[in-house]
């Protein structure tokens, strides 16, 4: 593992929604480099960067027409590796994002493809050979597309209509047109993707949050061709770029480890159960104390025991994929949200305008965002005009922003000292002050029954040092059996400190919090 990542705390930017330097109301990359320091004395250390790549964003960027050229409303590619530098020079470092699965429409390759005369890119994304064949039941293909080229054939799509499938072949193959893995078609395609990683890694990046990474070999049941395809990637990586981070939005670490990535997210979607703690009608979280969190620990304990321990999983406070974490959870239970967040194994991810408690806004769809709009809303830093996110009229900015009188700034939460923010440093700084809390150091899960509170496990460093985690967002008293013996509290929220860890039972009080040194 890269040894950056022992000690990392990222912050996801959405370029389009963070800092407009240029009055066009969208977010910029000069605009990150301005406020590189408020993220680092937030505590955050790395960033992960939604895609800034040239594209005709109608999927907000998730459509690439051009890997290798930054999109001109974000700035330029000098401006990009300024920023990769003003991190550096920060101890910091940065993550893109990759899209390998698919592009837009636009993209050169595609355009290419679509000629009826071969070409070297004729086999670069997943054509049939008819126009009128049925492509039937394919697993990974979620549509396709006719009638839009010269050429006499369909193309798959990935997800919207204009993100056609790039080519890395078919893991069992039943129909003609269909290529083989090691076809010459599908290792154009890798080799293209190399060639994408080693353009910006040579410019200063420190490596790639892979976007759907699991889902590039189509028919491919087991994923065991994909998990081949990445793992060659990483062999790639290891003699060019041994320093090069990959992480994975897969979903399943028992995979992904041994595919090559340094780690995986738990997603909104698949068998994580994530959300049954932030996201649902009973959060977990929530003080109304009716959820469950006991299918999500025995997911996760699973997942250990599917990678022997190896399993780092990435818990983010949201995304941009995702309804904000505030809809569910005001700022109060979100404290004890990240408390846990802050206090899990893997490296912590906090999405931007989390840390003040942004609102989810019910909003029209912008570039494809629909639902996920109001997660996307831009930055709120101040209470000046559009809050400090840009000085263009207001009808210009990228997303429209929280109306209320009390829309939550960055600003007002640095001046209170009880406010999330200030929450969400000091755990930042006790996890990087205590080898137990950290990237590496085991969790075993001491309580956690089926709808019941509090939350209780101890974290394990190497070098033999304990914390025991408690929480309880519920409102009201809760206990269990923990055979275990104190010896300093790191770390209360809410009446944590009154908790109780004696004669084998921990006793702790309604909406508390609390981070125990073990003896």
């Amino acid at each position: 593992m890269s040894s950056w990542l022992d000690d990392a705390v990222f912050y996801e930017i959405y370029p389009q929604s963070f800092y407009d330097t240029n009055a066009d109301g969208i977010g910029d990359i000069p605009g990150i480099i301005e406020k590189l320091d408020y993220v680092r004395e937030l505590g955050c250390n790395a960033l992960w960067l939604n895609p800034c790549f040239a594209s005709p964003f109608g999927d907000a960027g998730y459509d690439v027409a051009d890997y290798c050229q930054v999109a001109p409303r974000y700035g330029t590619n000098e401006d990009l590796e300024h920023l990769f530098a003003a991190a550096h020079a920060r101890d910091m470092h940065v993550l893109l994002d990759l899209v390998p699965g698919h592009t837009s429409t636009e993209h050169p390759w595609f355009k290419a493809s679509c000629k009826a005369e071969k070409n070297e890119f004729t086999g670069r994304y997943v054509w049939t050979d008819n126009v009128w064949s049925p492509v039937g039941d394919v697993p990974g293909i979620n549509g396709v597309l006719r009638g839009i080229a010269e050429r006499n054939g369909a193309v798959a799509v990935n997800f919207f209509a204009f993100q056609p499938a790039l080519n890395y072949g078919f893991a069992q193959i039943t129909e003609p047109w269909q290529s083989a893995v090691d076809s010459p078609e599908a290792l154009a395609t890798r080799q293209a993707m190399k060639d994408v990683m080693a353009f910006w890694l040579d410019r200063g990046c420190d490596g790639f949050r892979v976007d759907m990474a699991g889902s590039l070999v189509k028919n491919d049941p087991g994923q065991e061709a994909t998990i081949a395809l990445w793992q060659d990637m990483r062999a790639f990586l290891d003699e060019r770029y041994p320093g090069a981070v990959l992480i994975s939005e897969w979903g399943e670490p028992d995979k992904t480890i041994r595919a090559g990535f340094h780690m995986d997210f738990l997603l909104q979607f698949g068998t994580s159960h994530y959300m049954d703690l932030f996201r649902c009608d009973h959060p977990w979280f929530a003080r109304e104390g009716a959820g469950d969190a006991s299918e999500f620990v025995a997911t996760y304990r699973r997942n250990m025991e599917l990678t022997d321990g190896k399993g780092l999983m990435c818990i983010p406070s949201g995304n941009h994929d995702m309804e904000r974490l505030r809809r569910y959870l005001d700022p109060d239970e979100m404290k004890m949200a990240f408390a846990f967040v802050l206090s899990m194994p893997g490296c912590p991810f906090i999405y931007y305008g989390d840390e003040i408690g942004m609102r989810h806004l019910d909003l029209t769809s912008v570039e494809g965002g629909y639902m996920r709009t109001g997660a996307r809303t831009p930055m709120q830093w101040s209470a000046g005009e559009n809050h400090g996110f840009s000085s263009a009229p207001a009808e210009k900015l990228y997303v429209a922003q929280d109306p209320a009188a009390d829309a939550p700034t960055v600003e007002a939460a640095m001046a209170d000292e009880q406010s999330l923010w200030h929450e969400i440093h000091r755990l930042i700084a006790l996890r990087r002050a205590t080898p137990a809390l950290g990237v590496n150091a085991a969790v075993d899960f001491v309580y956690c029954e089926k709808d019941a509170y509090p939350l209780v496990y101890v974290r394990t460093a190497e070098d033999g040092s304990r914390v025991l985690v408690a929480l309880n967002p519920a409102a009201r008293e809760a206990s269990c059996p923990c055979d275990f013996e104190g010896s300093e509290v790191l770390y209360a929220l809410g009446k944590g400190a009154e908790a109780a860890l004696a004669d084998g039972t921990l006793v702790m009080p309604a909406e508390s919090a609390v981070f125990i040194a073990l003896a």
